[in-house]
């Protein structure tokens, strides 16, 4: 394996691990949440993976090849993410605000059901987001390993996103911060209603 792309893929290791640290330490990765252990936030997870990737992927080139010259589609993609994570909070602090029962104030049960999961169970606009994510995160990371050894300067390694895959994770991303203002709201509906049957 080439030497540039062991120090990609050991910048990738070490910022993956820096979140982790940071996750137990400080609860990064976690909900606004009165349990003693906080559950997992998509949109913070989905912030972290993208951030940590794209982080790496700049790192690396820069430290081979010189400062790379973003594409538009690489910074839509982060603003795509931070609108998910930032959609996301003030949903939390609405239903915070609004004194309802919050699904995230249950102990976290596991990553996966964490991210997948609102009051009512696992969900497919959070599923379907997790997937779509994942595939272009390992996409991208392969893209960049491949045209590291091979590009003589630092422009064309990161790869561009097609709009249409961007339109792809936007939808993803916007139908989930969509679909969450309604989460903890159902939920209080059914507890009414199973109130008022008793």
């Amino acid at each position: 394996m080439n030497s540039q792309v062991i120090l990609f893929w050991s910048i990738l290791v070490v910022l993956f691990g820096l979140v982790y640290f940071l996750d137990l330490k400080y609860n990064m990765l976690r909900d606004l949440s009165k349990a003693p252990r906080k559950p997992y936030s998509y949109g913070r997870v989905q912030l972290a993976w993208w951030s940590v990737i794209v982080l790496a992927a700049f790192v690396a080139v820069t430290w081979e090849k010189g400062i790379p010259t973003l594409d538009a589609s690489t910074l839509i993609l982060l603003g795509i993410s931070c609108a998910t994570t930032g959609a996301g909070r003030l949903v939390d602090l609405s239903d915070i605000t609004m004194g309802l029962l919050r699904d995230q104030d249950r102990d976290c049960e596991s990553f996966f059901i964490d991210i997948l999961s609102d009051a009512n169970g696992i969900n497919i606009q959070r599923f379907q987001a997790l997937v779509f994510n994942v595939t272009f995160g390992i996409w991208f990371v392969l893209q960049v390993s491949n045209h590291l050894p091979v590009m003589s300067g630092p422009d064309g390694i990161i790869p561009a996103i097609d709009p249409n895959n961007l339109v792809l994770l936007g939808l993803s991303s916007g139908t989930y911060a969509a679909l969450k203002t309604t989460e903890n709201r159902s939920s209080q509906k059914q507890l009414k209603l199973k109130e008022k049957s008793e």
